[in-house]
């Protein structure tokens, strides 16, 4: 594709100093250097991710959970018309959109999460064919009051793109507020188990009332969920004029069928068939190290990620009621929030016919949650001696984002071996 002649010396230069920088980080071993080319990249040339983004139908993924794996699932779905630039790594702010779009020029297609802050900027950039809003919760109780600015930015992204199609998730107070007066939305019933966030309208301040699937707000009754074009069961995924297809997926957990039925509603506004969009998503597995199976020694790991209340009532109903063991992992680092008393809003309760390790630098703290909650536990604060601790069989880990991260790196230097999932 012959891009280069048409962007100016500037991009052209840019390009080439992030084609080095990737070269020597992975030439020192400090990794593919995609970040670093972006960030260099942007810095030669401000304008680049709009540049290399001109003639790409795009698609933003944002939301607090899910982001990446939606992603996966519609850059399969799109892979079904044509080539996609879509994220490897997750990295979805500027500098790794940036990335992914110099590494991924010819493509015609792009679908790239967005972290939720960015979205205007990544928008603006981009001028999207759609923007797929899946959830908004509080992501971290040090950073409580960021939700209401989420929104009200979002909703901001919306109104400065009204040629864009929104596909919002309709079960979801926030992501309708936001996409609420959009020219053209598409809503998509994906499910909203955790509440918590949004017992009051953010429109209005009055409480939302919830009866039998269906929300309203008390302070404006017009503001009430929208009939949704889009919607899932446990077999199935339903859509405009009459669409069913089996929805078959790989990864566990009713929040995915969500993440699925997002993910086809947005490849079908682009132009993808509904039947081979439907199929597609379930050829995803494993997305960054998540929901993937590796053998250890005697042990059968399978690794779940959860970063906030939401993503752990989610990623708990996940874990497989029939696994040997569970090792839960928490940090407190940073990343992961420092402030952990989030634990108290999560319902470990579920556990407590289960034998649980508690893992991770903020062990104690987990150890405290998991009494009250009746959980028999042990506690092992290295993560992978608590894996091998556990008896020979299937061990389930769920871990925050550091803890994680460490362990996949711990897991990696012990040689665990990646394996094939049995459904």
């Amino acid at each position: 594709m012959p891009d280069a002649p048409r962007l100016p010396i500037r991009t052209r230069t840019a390009l080439a100093a992030a084609a080095s920088a990737r070269w020597a980080s992975r030439t020192a071993g400090r990794g593919k250097g995609s970040m670093i080319g972006g960030l260099i990249a942007e810095k030669i040339d401000p304008k680049i991710m709009a540049r290399l983004a001109a003639g790409k139908k795009t698609a933003l993924i944002t939301g607090t959970n899910g982001k990446s794996t939606t992603t996966r699932m519609t850059a399969a779905a799109l892979a079904t018309i044509g080539d996609v630039a879509t994220q490897e790594d997750g990295a979805n702010m500027d500098a790794g959109i940036i990335a992914t779009l110099t590494l991924h020029r010819p493509a015609l297609l792009a679908a790239l999460e967005v972290d939720e802050l960015h979205v205007p900027n990544v928008a603006d950039s981009t001028s999207p064919a759609v923007i797929t809003m899946l959830n908004l919760s509080r992501d971290q109780l040090d950073r409580v009051g960021e939700i209401n600015v989420i929104e009200r930015r979002l909703r901001g992204a919306v109104d400065a793109h009204p040629e864009s199609t929104v596909v919002a998730n309709c079960d979801d107070v926030l992501v309708t507020s936001a996409a609420y007066d959009g020219k053209n939305v598409v809503w998509v019933a994906a499910d909203a188990a955790w509440v918590g966030d949004s017992v009051g309208c953010p429109r209005s301040g009055e409480p939302i009332i919830r009866r039998d699937g269906d929300w309203y707000s008390s302070g404006a009754p017009s503001f009430r969920r929208p009939t949704p074009d889009w919607w899932f069961d446990d077999d199935n995924v339903y859509g405009p004029d009459g669409f069913t297809a089996p929805l078959t997926l790989k990864v566990p957990g009713r929040a995915n069928r969500g993440n699925a039925t997002q993910a086809i509603a947005t490849a079908v506004a682009m132009g993808a068939d509904p039947a081979a969009a439907s199929k597609a998503v379930g050829t995803v597995g494993e997305i960054a190290g998540r929901y993937g199976v590796q053998r250890l020694g005697d042990h059968r790991v399978r690794t779940l990620l959860a970063k906030n209340p939401a993503g752990w009532q989610e990623a708990l109903s996940m874990i497989d009621p029939d696994a040997d063991s569970l090792v839960i992992a928490v940090n407190g680092q940073v990343p992961d929030g420092e402030d952990l008393s989030w634990l108290w809003d999560v319902r470990f309760e579920e556990f407590e016919n289960t034998k649980v390790i508690a893992a991770g630098e903020r062990a104690a703290d987990l150890s405290v949650r998991l009494l009250y909650a009746g959980a028999e536990h042990t506690v092992v604060d290295d993560p992978l001696a608590a894996i091998r601790s556990c008896p020979p069989g299937r061990v389930e880990v769920l871990a925050n984002y550091t803890a994680f991260r460490d362990l996949a790196i711990a897991m990696n230097r012990a040689g665990a071996a990646t394996t094939v999932e049995e459904k």
